[in-house]
């Protein structure tokens, strides 16, 4: 049986390398909330889109999809869910926005963890909430068709109590001052998945878990740059350092290490994100075309329009292609290409 023991945390086993990148996320932490202070008005058109983002993402991470369309609308609760797939896109939207609304308040317990789950699934008829009954596996699909065990989490008779024992050692943990948030925030994660605690959902909720321990320690650029939306983007490193990380976890033989390096470049992304999306003019923040002439002169490669509608969600598409003719018309920028394989690099770009 796995033993849930974070003491390695400061006995100096993590690579520095990890402890220096959670020093630079904790910087842009504290410029990234002295932005949502001074702007708040900027901040509600970031968090709006993060929002959809979030709840569509984490959802297709599973495999569970409708249209961008549906989406919206969901988000908006405008609509009910038609199908099993947007009952369950509906649930994690309520689950996302109570974590927004009260992760002040919320405890990290098998309470929460289980709430969180019973959110996901309350709109699916007959779901099985709560800790699994039978014990399950985590497979893998060679070439072949074929599957392959490629891990047990803990069996259903000792979920209970891996449960109990893990939100404890999160507590103990937590209480050192010595141990760095970010890092245990990863162990806790990782553990929590090695766990599988229920039938279906664990994935969600351990993503729904991410950001309340996240928002708890300060660290709510998820508010406004999809967390979940980073890991689907980098969805075959995040499964990769899991399975990397999830080795020997039984036998308390695993390496938190790729796991810790993948939830902090994760979480470094969406700063980076962030920071992109806010561009100050000396003391004020740019106006849209400003950000729109930004991202062009500063790209290290050819940017197409919808390549800068990803980059800046909250700039109207109309919008980014009239400040984009006006960037050429002005010989600010070059046009390379035509109709769907026109890209836009500076005037004095040699291309």
């Amino acid at each position: 049986m796995h033993s849930f023991d974070y003491t390695f945390l400061v006995n100096g086993s993590v690579p520095m390398r990890l402890l220096n990148t959670a020093t630079a996320i904790g910087e842009l932490r504290v410029q990234g909330k002295h932005r949502s202070e001074r702007y708040p008005a900027l901040m509600e058109p970031l968090e709006a889109i993060a929002r959809v983002q979030s709840i569509k993402t984490s959802n297709a991470i599973e495999g569970i999809i409708t249209t961008d369309e549906r989406i919206a609308e969901l988000a908006s609760g405008t609509t009910a869910p038609l199908d099993h797939d947007e009952q369950e896109i509906t649930g994690y939207r309520d689950a996302l926005d109570y974590i927004h609304r009260y992760y002040r308040e919320l405890v990290v317990s098998e309470r929460t963890a289980i709430e969180l789950h019973r959110m996901i699934l309350s709109y699916v008829p007959n779901a099985k909430i709560g800790y699994k009954t039978t014990d399950n596996v985590i497979a893998d699909r060679d070439e072949s068709g074929k599957y392959h065990v490629r891990f047990r989490p803990t069996s259903a008779l000792d979920t209970p109590e891996d449960m109990e024992q893990l939100m404890l050692a999160y507590a103990i943990a937590h209480d050192d001052a010595r141990v760095n948030k970010l890092l245990l925030i990863a162990c806790f994660i990782l553990d929590f998945l090695c766990i599988h605690p229920f039938s279906d959902g664990n994935g969600r909720v351990s993503r729904l878990l991410s950001l309340l321990l996240l928002y708890q320690e300060g660290y709510d650029v998820g508010k406004y740059v999809s967390f979940e939306k980073q890991i689907n983007d980098h969805k075959a490193w995040y499964y990769e350092s899991l399975r990397e990380s999830s080795q020997g976890w039984q036998e308390n033989q695993s390496d938190y290490t790729p796991f810790m390096e993948n939830f902090l470049a994760m979480l470094l992304g969406c700063y980076q994100e962030f920071d992109s999306r806010f561009l100050l003019v000396g003391d004020r923040p740019a106006t849209k075309r400003e950000r729109v002439e930004h991202a062009v002169q500063e790209s290290f490669f050819p940017l197409a329009k919808k390549d800068l509608i990803k980059l800046l969600p909250d700039i109207s598409p109309s919008t980014i292609e009239s400040v984009l003719g006006a960037l050429v018309k002005e010989g600010k920028a070059k046009k390379v290409g035509t109709f769907r394989n026109a890209r836009y690099v500076p005037a004095n770009d040699s291309r």
